[in-house]
């Protein structure tokens, strides 16, 4: 990367003329050590190098600079302990003060799902800006030798999510189906100077992971069942989000969840993927390998466990040794530097939330405790001088931080310099969306040509979903599990019903929630709108016994399309769902049906494809196989699958579907 003129100088300046021109003390000081590298290699054991082996040997993407890395060293060898592991340390927004940043030099913080300065959930760009300012500042007023500026993460997972008045795009499960790697990375490109626009350089995407579970409460976040397709859109997103790495409409990204959060038993978040070594390499691998070779400057630990074969636990991937450190940073060869997720290191066994010598010693560099961040250091502390933790892995960690710091440009100049901040039409950017809408949809049925609906007709739209932009954004949307909200709160956008109304005129469109304003000969057709509730992990978990079934709100879909189906007038259904669900009984009841996922901010864009404007037709391919039971028994079977992976109707190329044979949807799968 190049570097601006005054980096240029920190880097070819000695030691001694460093310090002052930064700011820090005119004494003499000791000569420097050789320059921090990679804790030696550790003995592996017979099974651990069994497993390091499963995985692919990878060359370097990012050339070594020396002299970045001779100035690095010269850093780390300057600092004490106690700045180090403030270094390495993650603090909330809420839990922290800029001056607690400075007094305790602390390296990073965030603002995890539902946080906003100030706890205004509306707060303003301006808001943004001043507090990612005063943080930054407090990072560089400390009495460091040498400043080390602050990195600050954010959930941006499609667009910046947690900003009101942002645009939000598809989720990943949507941008898979529309399976354009060109447009997700200008989606990137997009959600980079959305982010930067509020003063943050960091963003905590894209998720690579595999799912082969639906009842997955994240299942949305994954771009496809195909390892192949998830390489190469997580790769792309990278690309887009990071750019040049200039500082100027970049940011960081972070590839997660590593490794093998999509394919856990039973879907269950969090909890334990039995893959073989071989597996896990070569399909929960994958997207890794893609992300790397992109350049991802950093990459995200997963919250699972790893149990090969279901009997050979191997505990919690924070604690993973073998694949942290022996894996990624060596067998990946990757160098920049390793997170861990929400207080993940509370699960690994032995440790609490506060206190984790294992995750240290497997590898982690940049600790996310964002409440107990103060104990965590005096702790990490303690533990480096009773023996615990080596001085070697602390000074690795710290080096890999401080080498992001620097390609992300983070040393040049503070993140309020770059010319997008504060700049609100950065986050907006409803033309990309409404392409990336249409792109995404996917046509299941479409009997008796009832689509497109041409313009002119009259229409009844039933269905709360087709007015709420809760529930076409989904979870991680202004709030960690997108509830909590109302279209109040996304001033910009289009629901489905307003595109509709813009589509077809406001006087040919009557919107009835529950479909009890449906007459005989008043309409020409009816849009049924059908939802899931918004969620995300953990909450989002469909757990076994429960039927996958229309967003498990099936009783009240069935019954709303009860009053509209078979009564003389074409029904076309759509349905958001942040995963492919049973819905036989539905698709049976609607003359045409669409998934539509999780469209974001502009579903209304959904309305220029039903009404087939201009040359628009339906180009979406499911990314998941859909499901022909409630009670999937394992992860996609193809003997349970009523549309295969890579199915997708058009206009051009109408096919009818008929009745299906429809699965009763019980209390509880037996």
């Amino acid at each position: 990367m190049a570097y601006s003129p005054r980096a240029q100088a920190l880097l070819s300046l000695p030691l001694i003329a460093l310090l002052t021109a930064c700011g820090g003390s005119r004494e003499p000081v000791s000569a420097p050590a050789a320059p921090a590298a990679e804790s030696p290699a550790p003995e592996w054991s017979a099974r651990e190098a069994e497993i390091i082996a499963a995985f692919p040997a990878r060359a370097a993407t990012q050339p070594v600079d020396p002299a970045m890395e001779a100035r690095i060293a010269q850093i780390v060898a300057g600092m004490t302990l106690e700045q180090k592991v403030g270094q390495m340390t993650q603090a909330e927004i809420r839990s922290i003060t800029p001056d607690q940043v400075r007094q305790y030099y602390i390296g990073s913080i965030l603002n995890g799902g539902g946080a906003w300065p100030g706890m205004n959930k509306h707060a303003s760009l301006t808001d943004w800006t001043n507090l990612a300012d005063a943080y930054a500042k407090a990072a560089l007023a400390t009495d460091m030798a040498v400043k080390i500026p602050l990195i600050w993460g954010t959930d941006a997972v499609h667009g910046h999510n947690n900003v009101v008045g942002a645009t939000m795009f598809p989720h990943n499960i949507g941008l898979g189906a529309a399976n354009d790697a060109d447009l997700v990375q200008r989606i990137g490109r997009a959600t980079a100077k959305q982010v930067r626009a509020t003063g943050i350089s960091w963003a905590f995407a894209p998720a690579v992971s595999v799912v082969e579970n639906q009842r997955w409460g994240r299942a949305y976040e994954g771009y496809s069942s195909d390892p192949a397709v998830v390489a190469k859109l997580g790769g792309a997103l990278v690309r887009g989000l990071q750019g040049e790495l200039t500082g100027e409409g970049d940011v960081a990204a972070s590839v997660k969840h590593f490794i093998g959060d999509g394919g856990t038993f039973q879907g269950v978040d969090q909890g334990e993927n039995r893959s073989d070594p071989a597996k896990l390499a070569a399909v929960h691998g994958a997207g890794y390998y893609a992300a790397l070779d992109a350049g991802s400057a950093t990459v995200m630990i997963s919250y699972n466990s790893w149990a090969p074969g279901g009997t050979e636990p191997l505990g919690k991937l924070h604690g993973n040794r073998a694949l942290v450190t022996g894996v990624l940073k060596q067998k990946l060869n990757f160098d920049g530097l390793v997170v861990s997720d929400w207080n993940a290191i509370e699960q690994v066994a032995g440790c609490e939330r506060d206190h984790c010598p294992q995750a240290i010693n497997a590898g982690i560099d940049l600790f996310m405790v964002p409440d107990n961040w103060k104990t965590f250091i005096e702790r990490t502390v303690a533990d480096v001088r009773e023996g615990r933790v080596g001085m070697a892995r602390i000074d690795d960690a710290v080096t890999r931080i401080l080498r992001v710091k620097f390609r992300t440009g983070l040393f040049d100049k503070p993140v309020s310099a770059s010319r997008l901040t504060g700049d609100a039409s950065a986050l907006v950017d409803r033309p990309l969306a409404q392409e990336a809408v249409r792109k995404s949809a996917v046509l299941l049925k479409n009997d008796a040509a009832a689509l497109p609906l041409k313009p002119g007709k009259r229409l009844l739209v039933v269905g709360k979903s087709a007015n709420s932009f809760p529930d076409q954004a989904g979870g991680w949307s202004i709030t960690w599990q997108g509830d909590e909200t109302d279209n109040r709160d996304y001033p910009v956008g289009e629901t489905l019903l307003d595109g509709l109304r813009r589509v077809y005129g406001a006087e040919n469109v009557t919107f009835s929630a529950d479909g009890s304003a449906f007459a005989p000969g008043k309409f020409d057709a009816v849009v049924a709108v059908l939802g899931e509730t918004p969620h995300a992990e953990m909450k989002g978990d469909v757990r076994w016994p429960t039927p996958l079934a229309h967003g498990l709100q099936y009783p009240e879909q069935a019954a709303l399309l009860g009053k509209v189906s078979g009564r003389g007038v074409p029904v076309v259904s759509v349905l958001y769902s942040g995963r492919t669900v049973y819905a036989t009984d539905l698709i049976n009841r609607s003359d045409a049906f669409v998934a539509a996922f999780l469209p974001g901010t502009e579903a209304g864009a959904l309305a220029d494809l039903l009404a087939g404007r201009g040359s628009l037709d339906f180009s979406g391919r499911l990314s998941f196989n859909w499901p022909s039971t409630p009670c999937l028994t394992t992860g996609e079977p193809a003997g349970e699958a009523l549309f295969a992976r890579g199915h997708g109707l058009s206009y051009r190329a109408p096919k009818a579907l008929g009745k299906l044979v429809e699965t009763p949807i019980p209390a509880a799968c037996p």
